[in-house]
């Protein structure tokens, strides 16, 4: 039996809280993820400068990115249901480091496109593998904050990219040696996982206590997955709580884009000197990152007052999806102030949200399924993400032959503001227990 292996004379010594260590480490996973993933962005006028590059052709080379991510969640999302987190999360890490190493080779356009395709593909693990490990180690009661732990790294890797960048272009003067040092850090990482990660009943380094803890508030175990039999997509596309997910995710997720991408550019198209202000980048990134942990213990906190999985998810997304609507305003104002304050309100209230979406697979599915439904909601996510972005280009290019700059990113905002409503409610329509959760094994009461 694996849990009379931890209480067995040989078994080493317990280490205290072991479940937030292994949150500790998807948490360094996603800073990685995200250090690796804008590095190039980061180098992006560099590089544009040394080859004579344009916008539209450096284009190609973000969207090669965005391709396979948005294709490789759903593939990652079953290899990690099929072979295990532990394997699974060790051979993404490994092969998307080593593709970034490999940029230091590039010369040319199609090389640059090649390996950043390759890289999405390896970093589309990161969401369904952090998702799958959160339900195999966090009872339903902190399962939202691991989650917001793991999703706030995404935040801190991005803010610390441009640092790393700026010492080898500013001080090593050799942009492409930020490729090699930002590749290593996943191997680094990939010792401690290694050493660290297993199944909860099978870690030797669990007590009894924490074991029993993650089991009673869990709602399933990882223990079977391996002789469970595997569930098809067709199979998971049959329950209605599957497409709220991937409804919900295809319409939330795009305004995370909306900002991280096109913010700048929005700011600047009204006027104000980006340059001189460092707050209007960082604002939206700080206040993401304390919507993450505020939703999360928001909903953690009603748990612990005794209320359902399902009421406190959807408590959380009722207050926060509808209240993005105050962004609207922002689309008719000419306060840098009152701009920064309502994108960055909207992008707590996102993130909020965010938390409560990336939960949910591991709330409403047996474990041996939550890779595959989370894959899935990752891969809805990036298509939408794709969609908008040609749709921003285009509403943002047509209507400035006949309006302003300004005026053109109206429609955008308006939409920015609604869809997460739109999302929040397919949520509360869609995932939530019905008549056949009681009998269906795959299915957890929500």
């Amino acid at each position: 039996m694996h849990r009379s292996r931890v209480n067995s004379p040989a078994a080493q010594k317990p280490i205290r809280n072991l479940r937030w260590w292994i949150g500790g480490m998807l948490f360094l996973m996603a800073v990685i993820n995200y250090i690796d993933r804008q590095t190039l962005s980061e180098l992006a006028p560099i590089i544009k400068k040394e080859y004579g590059w344009n916008n539209k052709t450096f284009m190609l080379i973000l969207i090669s990115f965005r391709v396979a991510y948005t294709i490789f969640q759903s593939v990652n999302g079953r290899l990690l249901d099929r072979f295990g987190t532990r394997l699974g999360l060790s051979v993404s890490v490994a092969f998307y480091s080593v593709v970034q190493i490999c940029m230091i080779t590039v010369q040319s356009l199609a090389g640059f496109c090649g390996f950043r395709f390759l890289l999405g593909a390896g970093e589309a693990a990161n969401n369904p593998g952090a998702t799958k490990s959160v339900s195999e180690w966090f009872p339903a009661k902190e399962r939202a904050w691991a989650v917001a732990g793991f999703d706030a790294g995404s935040s801190i890797g991005g803010a610390l990219a441009p640092v790393i960048v700026l010492f080898f272009t500013d001080t090593v003067h050799n942009w492409r040696l930020a490729f090699l040092v930002t590749g290593a850090l996943g191997f680094i990482w990939l010792v401690v996982w290694n050493w660290i990660y297993t199944a909860p009943e099978r870690h030797p380094r669990i007590s009894q206590k924490e074991l029993e803890l993650i089991q009673s508030g869990r709602g399933s175990s990882p223990e079977n997955d391996n002789e469970s039999p595997r569930m098809r997509w067709s199979e998971l596309l049959r329950y209605r709580q599957t497409w709220g997910i991937i409804f919900g995710r295809f319409l939330i997720d795009p305004y995370w884009f909306f900002v991280g991408d096109w913010f700048p550019i929005y700011l600047s198209s009204k006027g104000y000197n980006l340059e001189q202000s460092l707050l209007g980048i960082i604002a939206p990134l700080v206040a993401s990152d304390v919507g993450n942990f505020f939703g999360g213990g928001l909903s953690s906190y009603f748990i612990k007052r005794g209320w359902p999985i399902g009421k406190s998810r959807r408590t959380v997304l009722g207050i926060f999806g509808p209240s993005m609507l105050l962004l609207i305003p922002a689309a008719y104002l000419h306060s840098y102030a009152w701009e920064l304050i309502l994108f960055s309100y909207a992008t707590f209230a996102y993130s909020a949200c965010s938390t409560m979406f990336l939960s949910l697979p591991a709330d409403v599915f047996h474990t041996r399924a939550v890779g595959s439904v989370a894959g899935m909601g990752g891969t809805s996510a990036g298509i939408g993400t794709l969609i908008t972005t040609i749709l921003i280009a285009v509403v943002t290019d047509y209507k400035t032959n006949t309006e302003s700059l300004v005026a053109s990113f109206k429609p955008i905002v308006i939409a920015a503001s609604i869809m997460p409503c739109i999302a929040t409610l397919i949520f509360l329509t869609l995932v939530r227990s019905d008549s056949r959760t009681a009998s269906d094994p795959l299915l957890q009461e929500f």
